[in-house]
């Protein structure tokens, strides 16, 4: 590897599943974070290749942080759409990937996501986090791109979780372990995204357990929906394959005009294992765009964020 020439954005078409759609008919923000996984991987592969003998094999890599912008709502289609990945930092013991979802129409760009993730390289025979050697440094330094004009700011201060926050018992699947015996990053935007509707639903009195029928929006409103603006994730230790549930607490951190955070963490013996946080937005269903949060709702919200809960 001598060609120190910088590369252009690594591209990877993502071919779509029927099952990634969610009720509204849209890709589930979950499944958004897959895609990422899957073009990271792909990435990944293109490094290995491009490694040559002197760097060698690469490290196991494993995720220490995402931040995840939703910007547009993506529907099925048979094309597959497009993840662009580009390398914005390099540290002693991590990088960091610049990604975007997108698709090109009629010659214009139209993103679907943009999101920055944290990765570490992993001593497979340790588990631990070891430094990035010369050699990785400047293969990595081939894929690194110009400073990106916006950056995601970080969301995640460390808070204190509130004693009444609501409690959501994670049951972790056999389906959710990776080959490397832990939970897969994507999985615990599942877990979240559990928990939040669980909060969501308690506080507005809507029940998902009827057979049919025009199911009520937790708005109260046919004309107003509610959609993932941005979630950020943490990963401090890693969750595995028990018997025994973790306990994931979740609740209402602050309410603004047509938007709402949410924060959760999974919490074990005093220590927080992981940190979600989640900006949810109240939007027209007929335009498309944010609009204020009805009064009905803004209270309920309000009064859950002075309680803690």
């Amino acid at each position: 590897m001598t060609d120190e020439t910088p590369l252009p954005p690594h591209v990877y078409a993502c071919p779509l599943r029927w099952a990634d759609m969610d009720t509204l008919g849209h890709v589930n923000n979950v499944t958004y974070v897959d895609y990422l996984q899957e073009a990271r991987v792909d990435l990944l592969r293109a490094l290995a290749a491009e490694a040559g003998p002197e760097v060698g094999p690469l490290p196991a890599v494993f995720v220490a942080r995402h931040e995840v912008q939703y910007l547009s709502s993506l529907v099925f289609r048979p094309q597959p759409v497009h993840v662009a990945m580009q390398v914005s930092e390099v540290r002693a013991a991590s990088y960091t990937l610049d990604s975007e979802v997108y698709d090109e129409r009629d010659g214009e760009r139209h993103t679907y996501l943009r999101a920055r993730s944290a990765l570490v390289h992993v001593d497979p025979a340790t588990q631990q986090v070891r430094r990035i050697s010369p050699a990785e440094k400047a293969l990595l330094g081939r894929h690194r791109g110009p400073d990106p004009a916006e950056r995601l700011a970080p969301l995640l201060p460390d808070v204190e979780v509130p004693p009444h926050a609501s409690t959501y018992d994670v049951h972790v699947r056999f389906s959710d372990v990776d080959p490397n015996q832990h939970v897969n990053n994507v999985t615990y935007f599942e877990y979240f995204q559990e928990a939040r509707i669980g909060l969501v639903t308690r506080l507005s009195g809507v029940h998902f357990d009827d057979q049919g029928g025009e199911r009520p929006s937790p708005l109260g409103s046919q004309g107003l929906g509610l959609v993932v603006g941005r979630v950020d994730v943490d990963y401090r230790e890693p969750l595995v394959l028990r018997a025994e549930p973790y306990t994931l607490r979740t609740w209402v951190e602050r309410v603004g005009r047509s938007s709402f955070v949410i924060q959760g963490a999974v919490v074990e013996d005093g220590r927080v294992l992981s940190r979600g946080r989640t900006v949810m937005v109240v939007i027209d269903q007929g335009t498309g765009r944010s609009t204020p949060i009805p009064d009905p709702n803004r209270a309920v919200l309000e009064s859950a964020a002075a309680r803690g809960e």
